[in-house]
């Protein structure tokens, strides 16, 4: 049986990232391993506390030999955009948790809204990207 282990997002400052994740949202980090060998390459990854080890790799928009330099403004400009990745997450308390992200100064799209499938919000990280908090019906 599969299980999933990490998922990834972009970001533009790994570290930015990690104080967005650690500070504001209140997840933990899982590994920061530097590889060397990689040309410095970092594994980022960070993920609620307690959680069963599921955890997101903030992975910084990688240049040559990855990717040329145009495709890298474009991963670039999409995560600004938003449009870069589709993470979603769960509460059993959607009010509580917009309340909390708020005071904590983080980006939210709007209040919690009634929706097909529950109630839910969204909110963006420091790079861009959009992610959605749901409490399931």
């Amino acid at each position: 049986m599969l299980a999933l282990a990490t998922t990834q997002v972009w970001v533009h400052d790994q570290d930015e990232a990690l104080a967005f994740w650690t500070g504001r949202m209140g997840f933990e980090v899982k590994e920061d391993i530097t590889i060397a060998e990689l040309g410095n390459f970092r594994w980022l990854a960070v993920g609620p506390r307690d959680s069963d080890g599921t955890a997101i790799v903030l992975m910084a928009v990688p240049g040559r030999p990855v990717m040329d330099e145009a495709t890298k403004a474009s991963v670039e400009e999409l995560v600004a955009k938003g449009f870069a990745t589709a993470l979603f997450f769960t509460t059993d308390d959607v009010t509580a948790e917009y309340e909390r992200l708020v005071a904590a100064g983080v980006d939210v799209m709007g209040a919690p809204t009634v929706q097909p499938y529950g109630i839910d919000f969204g909110f963006r990280d420091p790079s861009g990207n959009s992610y959605r908090v749901a409490q399931r019906s």
